[in-house]
């Protein structure tokens, strides 16, 4: 929009209050309301916003090894632009406009720690290649009948599902629970954030959403926002969501899909109507680099000591750099279908991603398969995770931060100032975890030793 169109729409849905944002590291929304006479003026001029987003982790605990911002620097202001194009209407806040922004430095180049700004200069090298990528993403979330408050009084544990027992595909279930489906439909459709479909899973009360694909910075925009929206939409019901990948042991994990191609004048590029399988030789190169690649990188897809716990067997999650066609047992399943809908899903990934780091890391790995011609393995037919020859992934977010650290593609590709903070942020993470003291333990050893 321009300012014209944009103050045309400011009056026709009578926008009292703006409320901006930008994603952090660990892909939470951190961000605050402006004046509108204050918001006008930054449409023009980027305004401060203090760094200490990217000085520390999620629960707000401050870094003691980041370079990039700290106790050392202050903990100055960066410049964070709104970009006009990210405008919404938030459904959950009357007459209040949303808009999404950048953090940037005084050059105006993306800040080294900001997720979109790190998604936006892989595009921009796809796009200098003559690929347009276009990306989707699903994720599985549970849902329970708690609070912010009730979550902490009970623990996070006894917690009551929005529905009990196992019934994925449910139309009952759905039915049942219309007050949520019919919220998350039209809320998201109002919130730009439009889906696919929208169906149970198998576990009490968790569903499945698909978020309808774009070019990848707007899926990817749509990804983070489905998330931060569903909180907001389920609290207005008296429900509660969460994206862990793996919240409780005895139930299953929740995944984070996405979808992918690439596209050049219109056309699908991933699609070949003359292979038995549709998929094009660039579609193999793409899929080849992104399977060389994904033990070191898997520190970019699965961001969270949690997130490790999905990785046993026998839970659809996969432990291998593996591909098949139609075949949800690998870490990829390619999905022929016609020139449009013939695709990529990258099933490495659950709902805890930060989808503009994992996106970035995704399309970096494609890009790079197809200039290095990169031929992947045959295909798995049968049960992937029983393969002993093919790479394993790594199995703690610790294993997986050291491959990262090490990787000399993933600062090729993703920089050395992005990669060296992420890996300071990880190794941060991973030293919470193994000072804590867990339930497990207590219950295991505090009597019986």
């Amino acid at each position: 929009m321009d300012l014209q169109q944009l103050k045309a729409a400011f009056e026709q849905h009578q926008v009292r209050r703006v409320k901006v944002g930008g994603y952090d590291i660990d892909g939470v929304l951190r961000g605050k309301y402006l004046a509108l006479d204050k918001f006008w003026g930054a449409l023009h001029e980027p305004i401060g916003f203090c760094d200490v987003i990217f000085g520390w982790d999620a629960a707000d605990a401050l870094y003691d090894n980041a370079r990039l911002t700290g106790w050392h620097t202050g903990y100055p202001d960066i410049r964070a632009r709104i970009d006009p194009s990210t405008f919404r209407i938030l459904p959950w806040e009357p007459n209040t406009a949303a808009f999404l922004m950048d953090f940037v430095v005084d050059d105006g180049s993306p800040h080294p720690a900001c997720p979109r700004g790190l998604l936006k200069s892989v595009i921009a090298r796809s796009r200098a290649r003559g690929y347009e990528p276009m990306f989707g993403a699903e994720f599985e979330f549970f849902v329970f009948r708690e609070s912010p408050a009730s979550l902490h009084s009970k623990n996070f544990r006894g917690l009551e599902p929005l529905s009990p027992g196992m019934f994925g595909y449910s139309w009952v279930r759905a039915g049942q629970n219309v007050d949520l489906c019919t919220a998350i439909l039209d809320d998201m459709e109002r919130f730009d954030v439009p889906l696919e479909a929208l169906h149970t899973e198998t576990g009490p009360g968790v569903y499945e959403a698909a978020i309808r694909y774009d070019e990848a910075l707007r899926a990817a925009d749509k990804a983070a926002l489905f998330k931060t929206a569903m909180k907001q939409v389920a609290a207005r019901l008296g429900y509660t969501v969460t994206f862990m990948a793996k919240w409780n042991h005895d139930l299953p994990g929740s995944s984070g899909h996405i979808h992918q191609s690439l596209w050049r004048g219109g056309k699908n590029v991933f699609y070949d109507p003359s292979p038995p399988h549709k998929l094009s030789a660039t579609a193999h190169s793409y899929l080849g680099g992104q399977l060389a690649l994904m033990p070191e990188l898997t520190g970019l897809y699965s961001p969270t000591i949690n997130s490790y716990k999905r990785y046993v067997p026998g839970v659809w999650a996969p432990l291998n750099a593996s591909w098949g066609i139609e075949n949800r047992t690998c870490a990829i399943r390619a999905i022929p279908g016609s020139a449009k809908s013939t695709r990529l899903e990258y099933r490495q990934t659950a709902a805890d991603i930060n989808p503009y780091i994992a996106m970035a890391a995704a399309l970096a790995a494609g890009l790079w398969g197809i200039e290095e011609n990169k031929t992947p393995p045959p295909p798995v037919e049968a049960d992937a995770s029983a393969r002993a020859d093919l790479l394993p992934l790594p199995r703690t977010l610790r294993e997986a931060t050291d491959g990262l650290a090490k990787s000399q593609r993933a600062h090729q590709l993703l920089g050395d100032a992005f990669i060296d903070h992420y890996v300071h942020t990880r190794d941060w993470e991973c030293r919470q975890y193994e000072r804590a003291v867990t339930e497990w333990e207590l219950k295991r050893y505090f009597e019986v030793i």
